[in-house]
């Protein structure tokens, strides 16, 4: 019984160890703040004080709550809207926002004590969408997305910054139009498509009909060409017998002494040639050869 109360000293000993670990663990100043974060400190619920990131004194009458103002993301699924034409429509979309530093402590007493918006910024994306879509016609969403993706993001971000956040960037995903809409679409298409075959095919006979006139042309203007040619080389030589021949007229006609000159050359070989015989038949017509009778007093 001598180690009784020994024993019982340890007991306290340690009783009083936990003790002031527990309460060292519950009023220990130093706290700190993550990166990314912002310390809201609040005394009975209001409001005392924001923190930056990193190692801060808390006081055991106050509490720290760490709000967060990285970017975060709120996915609003199969939002519905319509365009001016009456055409339902559906998208998915993706928002990625922040709390703006200065609004920490408005958004921590109004809106959220973490900084999570996620069903605000849902809430106001399908507004926003059901807005904009209004403004456009169903194949002017198809084929101005990017601009109507512009106009999203312009009056979210208005929207928003009523809740203390900052639209980063909006994705939209999933562009979907009623059946029977979808349906008329790709009719249409398939009839724009046959109709550019037509056109396609029709320039393509145009082309060729073009070129077998052009082919058709120039040979005729080759046949043409020649055909002028083989003339002009006609009449060309037809000119040049007609000036021989005014040539020749000519000269005969200014020495006809030289033309019977000529013919008396001619008579006097063939009278050379005469074997004094005369032909045993003389038709009416036919000349005698050296037998011109005189017509003057022969005796």
């Amino acid at each position: 019984m001598e180690n009784s109360p020994s024993i019982q000293s340890s007991i306290k000993y340690i009783v009083i160890g936990v003790i002031v670990v527990v309460l060292l663990t519950w009023l220990w100043p130093l706290r700190s703040v993550p990166t990314g974060s912002r310390g809201v400190v609040t005394v009975g619920g209001a409001i005392k004080g924001i923190e930056s990131e990193g190692f801060m004194l808390v006081a055991p009458w106050q509490t720290l709550s760490i709000f967060n103002i990285r970017a975060e993301e709120a996915a609003v699924e199969n939002a519905d809207g319509s365009t001016s034409d009456t055409q339902p429509v559906r998208v998915s979309l993706t928002v990625r926002y922040s709390i703006k530093p200065d609004k920490v402590a408005e958004v921590f007493e109004k809106y959220s004590h973490d900084g999570n918006l996620q069903s605000y910024v849902q809430t106001a994306t399908q507004e926003v969408f059901k807005a904009v879509t209004a403004r456009y016609t169903a194949p002017d969403l198809i084929g101005k997305r990017s601009l109507v993706s512009s106009d999203i993001l312009d009056a979210l971000r208005k929207k928003l910054e009523v809740y203390g956040a900052q639209v980063i960037n909006v994705d939209m995903r999933n562009f979907s139009f009623s059946q029977d809409y979808m349906a008329a679409i790709s009719a249409k298409v398939t009839q724009e498509q046959l109709r550019l075959g037509a056109e396609n095919k029709l320039k393509t006979v145009e082309s060729e009909q073009k070129q077998k006139v052009a082919i058709a042309e120039a040979e005729a203007s080759a046949l043409k060409a020649q055909a002028d040619g083989e003339a002009y080389q006609i009449l060309k030589l037809a000119t040049a017998q007609a000036d021989a021949l005014k040539v020749q007229n000519a000269a005969l006609a200014q020495n006809k002494e030289v033309l019977e000159l000529r013919r008396i050359e001619v008579e006097q070989t063939k009278a050379a040639k005469w074997d004094g015989q005369l032909p045993s038949a003389v038709y009416a017509s036919a000349p005698i050869p050296f037998f011109n009778a005189p017509s003057g007093n022969a005796k």
